[in-house]
């Protein structure tokens, strides 16, 4: 008996996606600012939740201005926590 075994996996493709970037330190943006609603809600999901850096795209600095940003707003109730 011989326990060869035949490889029926198809080939690998390699893609090339858009390089990301971030729109924030293209645009030479310092301070993410909380009122900013329309800006705020590009970087969240139609449920309400942040996007992560992986998708968006953004440094980490900004990232991480950017998700304090969406909680003071969120606080202030100019954004919503959950929308149903």
């Amino acid at each position: 008996m011989s326990n060869e075994k035949t490889s029926t996996k198809a080939p690998k493709f390699t893609y090339s996606s858009k390089k990301k970037f971030c729109v924030f330190c293209s645009e030479k943006i310092d301070y993410i600012d909380y009122k900013n609603v329309e800006r705020l809600k590009r970087f969240m999901t139609e449920k309400g939740k942040i996007i992560p850096r992986r998708i968006s795209g953004n440094c980490a600095r900004h990232q991480r201005q950017l998700s304090t940003a969406i909680k003071r707003a969120r606080y202030m109730a100019l954004l919503p926590y959950v929308v149903k």
